[in-house]
């Protein structure tokens, strides 16, 4: 129980460590793993996005020097996002969009159109169900 008192008393000094401090998370990017998802290249889209998130440094987590910095765009693994049948499937988060059929070819499109400018790639856009459930 201590250790929970003192966390929260010494809230402002944990928080300075943390890198989210500095540059808020705009963007959590998850790619399926699946089954269905890796039969039809899930791995180049994620290794294709790591590199593109990386070039224009925005990927969140990247270790440098002892330290790690912050970036603005969390990617993440996961078995599902839902759509087994229209893989490679990736889902941007806050605004809920799915998208299909994707390659590590449309990578460079999905990171400028949507995740720099906020634009979402309508050809790739399978579905698009906001925070709202609108």
């Amino acid at each position: 129980m201590s250790k929970q008192i003192s966390f929260i008393e010494e809230r402002e000094r944990v928080c300075a460590l943390a890198p989210v401090a500095y540059a808020p998370i705009r963007h959590h990017v998850f790619v399926c793993n699946g089954k269905s998802c890796a039969a039809v290249g899930s791995a180049e889209v994620k290794e294709a996005l790591t590199r593109e998130l990386l070039a224009r440094g925005v990927l969140f987590g990247k270790e440098s020097k002892g330290k790690n910095p912050s970036g603005s765009i969390v990617l993440t693994d996961c078995s599902s996002v839902g759509f087994c049948a229209v893989g490679a499937a990736v889902l941007v988060y806050p605004d809920g969009v799915w998208y299909a059929q994707v390659r590590a070819a449309d990578v460079p499109e999905i990171v400028e159109e949507h995740l720099m400018n906020g634009r979402v790639v309508e050809r790739l856009a399978l579905l698009k169900i906001t925070a709202e459930g609108k």
